[in-house]
């Protein structure tokens, strides 16, 4: 059994034809410049902050993840984030079955108190 790329021509990179074709379709798509975007300061709530939140307790199972947590208790999946941010756990990996993890319920408030 031979190679899949066996049937398939080589391209000659010094061709003019192929950069021309190359510099039309992928060369115009190029940006010159690159924005540069600010970085929000997200500060951790205070212990008293954390005492006026509400939130639940959630005993962490298999199948469960951020992003289904924020669509179940915000209605938007794309705050997964708050979850995991206030839980000082950055993604599902640091997190084993039968641990708790706390999620705030109001999520206006867990913003503001995050100075967002």
């Amino acid at each position: 059994m031979g190679s899949r790329y066996e049937r398939t021509e080589e391209q000659n990179l010094n061709d003019l034809d192929y950069r021309r074709v190359y510099i039309e379709k992928f060369d115009k798509n190029r940006r010159s410049y690159m924005p540069i975007l600010q970085t929000i300061n997200i500060q951790y709530p205070t212990f008293e902050e954390i005492l006026e939140l509400d939130y639940v307790d959630r005993v962490w199972t298999m199948g469960d993840r951020y992003h289904k947590l924020a669509e179940a208790y915000y209605g938007d999946a794309t705050y997964w984030w708050v979850i995991a941010w206030f839980n000082k756990k950055p993604t599902e990996s640091h997190i084993n079955p039968g641990d708790v993890i706390r999620i705030p319920t109001s999520l206006g408030s867990i913003l503001s108190a995050m100075g967002y």
